[in-house]
């Protein structure tokens, strides 16, 4: 009989914590015994456990006194350690960076698999202690896991060529899975807000995410500025939240454009997947990530999506061919790719220059919203895309 835990920092609309999701429902229905721990459990979280989850903390680490803070941090083994214990717990799956670190810090019995989730050189560049410990893991305290998954080729490359990465014999790259069926089952409910649903009536581009430097939405919302110019019955709406400075800065930053009438903030959503579906197209403007599960969710419910080249592992995703390096839009099956946007350094710009690969990304959006063509051919190559992400599979695999 297998315990499993599954280990993640937040409860939040975030791709993990969707991935979360979907691995407990699975392994529910195979009649596994399934808890989850997040590390912090807020009022708005979108993604619950019920009876099965254990948290470390009520407060988000930005609420907390510097002291609390580092006992926090001090103490979170220790207590993972002891759900371990209490739960007989006989697998335990983490979900990024922070939640693999305080795993093999447990020194516990069970089996233990770490997930990693985006380009870590990028992320890298951002200098602070967390980021600093959790390099310094890589050659040290992932000793102490049994399995580390890569959810792309790329992630993997970029571990072992620039992070250093010691313990390669850990290292398996299995793609996220995906439960399908059920995506397409919420894609197909009605949004019953009146007001929400007027947003999707026309050529709706849509954001699905955390509000994040990651992200680097300011991008997409200085590119739709663009596109209205061409496309002036467009609009823009983006469902999650965030980093409370960015989401000022994009507040900021779209009234300094003077287009506040035509993008819309929806925060947290339930079920995403209903706005998902009824949108023309999903957009995604990102500094770095691994494998972005709403990419594959977009697919599964035929929206066509336009991205940056933020990873190699986007084309994984959205093509049957693989991509070294993207220097001009390029369609794919699912839709078109555009140039990186990063320019070597995260955080929150300190300036609103408008930059080539902006213009690039607003062509690709230009390109969707006023053409059938990329609908069209992302419904033909749908089921050939998707066949990697089988959740029967993957989820075993991380087990074995």
């Amino acid at each position: 009989m297998k315990n499993i835990l599954l280990i993640m920092p937040y409860g939040s609309v975030g791709g993990m914590e969707r991935l979360a999701l979907s691995f407990y429902k699975h392994y529910k229905l195979k009649g596994y015994k399934v808890k989850a721990l997040k590390f912090i459990k807020l009022d708005t979280d979108i993604i619950n456990f019920d009876e099965d989850e254990y948290y470390l903390s009520e407060v988000d680490f930005h609420g907390m006194p510097k002291l609390k803070r580092l006992s926090f941090y001090f103490n979170a083994a220790k207590r993972i350690r002891r759900i371990i214990k209490k739960e007989e717990i006989t697998h335990s799956i983490s979900f990024g960076d922070m939640a693999n670190f305080f795993s093999a810090l447990t020194l516990s019995k069970d089996y233990k698999i770490g997930s990693i989730h985006a380009l870590k050189s990028v992320e890298f560049t951002s200098k602070s202690l967390l980021n600093s410990l959790f390099k310094l893991s890589y050659k040290t305290s992932y000793r102490y896991l049994d399995k580390v998954v890569s959810i792309s080729k790329d992630i993997k490359e970029d571990l072992v060529k620039h992070c250093g990465f010691k313990f390669q014999d850990k290292l398996k790259v299995i793609y996220n899975p995906h439960n399908l069926s059920e995506i397409n089952r919420l894609a197909k409910e009605e949004i019953d807000n009146m007001q929400e649903s007027s947003l999707f009536t026309g050529q709706t581009i849509l954001f699905l995410g955390r509000l994040s430097i990651q992200k680097s939405p300011w991008h997409l919302i200085k590119a739709f500025s663009i596109v209205l110019k061409t496309q002036p019955n467009s609009n823009l709406v983006f469902i999650g939240d965030g980093d409370p400075q960015v989401e000022v800065y994009l507040k900021n930053l779209v009234d300094k454009l003077g287009i506040t009438d035509k993008i819309s903030f929806l925060g947290r959503k339930k079920n995403p997947y209903k706005y998902l579906a009824v949108s023309k197209v999903l957009a995604l403007s990102s500094h770095y990530e691994g494998t972005p599960n709403v990419i594959v969710e977009s697919i599964c419910v035929g929206t066509p999506i336009v991205s940056s080249f933020c990873t190699r592992g986007i084309t994984e995703l959205m093509s049957f061919d693989n991509y070294n390096e993207i220097y001009e839009n390029v369609t794919m099956e699912s839709g078109i790719v555009t140039p990186n946007l990063f320019k070597g350094q995260l955080g929150i710009p300190d300036n609103d220059n408008f930059t080539i690969e902006e213009e690039l990304f607003a062509e690709a959006l230009t390109s969707v919203l006023s053409s059938n063509v990329y609908k069209d051919m992302l419904v033909q190559n749908k089921s050939a895309l998707l066949s990697k992400f089988d959740i029967e599979k993957v989820t075993e695999a991380y087990l074995k």
